[in-house]
């Protein structure tokens, strides 16, 4: 089934999202690598895909797993949780409808 997952980043969290990125995007390439990746991608404070110095309010992943709680233990052991990006995220069953 599909999870989305809601990941609001903490206030600050710009520098430590960059130095943590390439470990958090090695994990989602993991997902995706077996289709298991519907979208992800960081939500900008500006509106502007390069937002500067403000960041981003967040993310949202929406991929398959095997259940709520294996969605819940892939977030909580993603390096955005573990490195404080993240100061609470949420997970969600989803259905995709469109398209």
């Amino acid at each position: 089934m599909l999870y989305v997952i809601l990941g609001k980043d903490a206030p600050g969290a710009l520098e430590t999202r960059k130095r943590v990125r390439a470990r958090h995007l090695e994990r989602i390439g993991e997902l995706a690598d077996a289709g298991r990746i519907a979208l992800a991608g960081p939500c900008p404070i500006a509106d502007s895909p390069q937002p500067g110095p403000e960041g981003f309010s967040g993310s949202v992943i929406v991929a398959e797993f095997e259940s709520l709680a294996a969605a819940r233990d892939w977030v909580a052991s993603d390096p955005y949780v573990t490195e404080g990006v993240f100061e609470s995220f949420e997970v969600r069953p989803f259905n995709k409808v469109l398209p």
